[in-house]
């Protein structure tokens, strides 16, 4: 629903909440493999934003190290090519990002 182009203003204004991006950072920690992926799709809209709030660059960056853990013990079920493409995406951008003032 994010992703829909009609809700392009409605997704940029949730991908530049602090709040947000704490409640999927720990739905990331939740025990129920379901929720950990369905949180994960809807993480990387944060982390592929190419417009990030300086507080959500912050966020990202104080937590990098334990994201990047959380991201490679993340695994499917099943074999999913694009699954892995995300994650392997997401981990870079936030393995490459730098603290804005």
């Amino acid at each position: 629903m994010l992703l829909d182009r009609s809700n392009a203003a409605v997704m940029t204004r949730y991908v530049s909440s602090r709040d947000n991006l704490r409640i999927l950072m720990n739905l990331m920690r939740e025990s129920s493999k379901s929720i950990q992926i369905e949180a994960f799709h809807v993480f990387k809209l944060f982390a592929a934003n190419q417009k990030k709030p300086p507080d959500i660059i912050g966020i990202l960056v104080a937590n990098r190290s334990k994201l990047l853990r959380l991201l490679s013990d993340l695994k499917i079920d099943k074999e999913d090519e694009q699954f892995e493409a995300d994650k392997a995406q997401v981990m870079k951008e936030i393995a490459a990002l730098e603290p804005r003032e």
